[in-house]
């Protein structure tokens, strides 16, 4: 914590922290504004003087900690000579992120199943500027690629990657052979050319 702040603003930043963490811990629903204080080191009735509702501080937390932050910075950083190139660092990027920051995906699982996705959509009219120069490569290749709105293209390389993660997440501890094969490289590969053989050309 920064000793430099105003003691308020000290004071808010720790009634997050714990926030995060009981929420992360509990879930969103299975924690209370007493325990927050508590965590906090606050008396119960002290943590409204900074927020009127456990949901306030969701949201806040859900807008500055959400993991379209980290991965944004990431996919503003990787590069690639071609399309291809670019998509198989940005993946491998992407999970390796995720692989380090396994509270990102718990904070994207409370937002779906306690809030029904109630809080994504303001999220994405703050983000979709940010997402412009990633689907700006998309569009300086359009020439090599199939005719599919950009836009689809980047929701379903985002769906992909994702997959990846949670099934490995779910799966990979299972003694089935068939559940330990398939690389992110193989996904990548779908993602590309898709499943089906291409046909000779006679």
């Amino acid at each position: 914590m920064d000793e430099t702040l105003p003691k308020g603003e000290r004071t808010r930043q720790n009634i997050l922290q714990a926030a995060y963490a009981l929420f992360l811990n509990q879930g969103f629903h299975g924690t209370s504004m007493r325990q927050i204080a508590a965590r906090a080191g606050l008396a119960p009735g002290s943590i409204y003087n900074h927020f009127n509702s456990k949901d306030a501080i969701w949201e806040i937390l859900f807008q500055e900690r959400h993991p379209y932050h980290h991965v944004l910075r990431i996919l503003r950083e990787v590069g690639g000579d071609t399309i291809e190139d670019f998509l198989r660092n940005a993946a491998r990027a992407m999970v390796y992120s995720l692989e380090q920051q396994p509270d990102f995906l718990k904070m994207m699982f409370i937002e779906i199943v306690e809030f029904n996705g109630v809080h994504v959509p303001s999220m994405v009219k703050t983000i979709y500027p940010q997402i412009l120069p990633f689907l700006q490569r998309f569009i300086s290749e359009e020439d090599k690629l199939r005719d599919i709105p950009v836009p689809v293209l980047f929701r379903s390389f985002v769906g992909l990657f994702f997959s990846y993660y949670i099934t490995g997440l779910m799966l990979g501890n299972t003694d089935l052979p068939i559940f330990q094969e398939g690389s992110l490289e193989q996904f990548v590969d779908i993602f590309l050319h898709g499943v089906l053989k291409q046909l000779e050309v006679r």
